[in-house]
């Protein structure tokens, strides 16, 4: 995999055009200028955990015996679900109403699961446990779609004004579809390596 299809792999999972609508809903009570603060914060957070996960996701996987097949095979579903979250929304993955929520979300769930979730976190374990030689590049790529998710995510106000709801909705349904046939080709690949080995 190349630099260019792992940062856009990377910025596709991450969906900052889905987490729009979810951001401005939990920080609607927050003023602007400390709202951009906190989603700063809570983006260095993701990016703290993806790249804990991303070093140390092979001891980790040769710790609880996981092999390449299973680790592509379970990424591949998980992504696959999330992505037909975002072709077919259902309830939001923050669980009940946002506005129940008392004062500024720390770590959860901004920081994960929506920006370092489950799905973006087996992409990295994937990437890293295939081609450890080539660490260097996976970080280039988590820092590229993770500056794109932030820029996007810092600058959502005036993004979703001028997109508005539905064109918001319409970029992360899309997005959706272009997952949904990565996590189709994980589910491939995983088999592949499984059948062959």
């Amino acid at each position: 995999m190349s630099l260019a299809s792992a940062a856009v792999l990377l910025f596709l999972i991450m969906d900052p055009f889905g987490n729009m609508v979810t951001f401005n809903s939990l920080l609607g009570s927050i003023p602007p200028r400390r709202r951009v603060a906190v989603i700063v914060r809570e983006s260095l957070i993701a990016f703290a955990i993806l790249l804990g996960f991303l070093f140390a996701g092979r001891s980790l996987l040769a710790f609880l015996g996981l092999q390449n097949p299973a680790l592509s095979i379970s990424g591949g579903i998980i992504l696959f679900l999330i992505a037909l979250g975002m072709v077919f929304p259902r309830k939001s993955v923050v669980g009940g109403d946002p506005a129940e929520l008392d004062g500024e979300p720390l770590i959860v769930p901004l920081a994960t699961p929506l920006i370092a979730g489950p799905s973006c976190i087996a992409a990295l374990l994937l990437m890293a446990s295939k081609e450890p030689a080539k660490m260097h590049r996976w970080v280039t790529a988590l820092a590229l779609a993770w500056l794109a998710s932030t820029a996007i995510l810092t600058t959502s106000v005036p993004l979703f004004r001028l997109l508005g709801r539905r064109g918001a909705t319409a970029i992360e349904r899309l997005m959706g579809m272009v997952l949904i046939m990565l996590a189709v080709q994980m589910l491939l690949d995983g088999l592949k390596l499984y059948f062959d080995g």
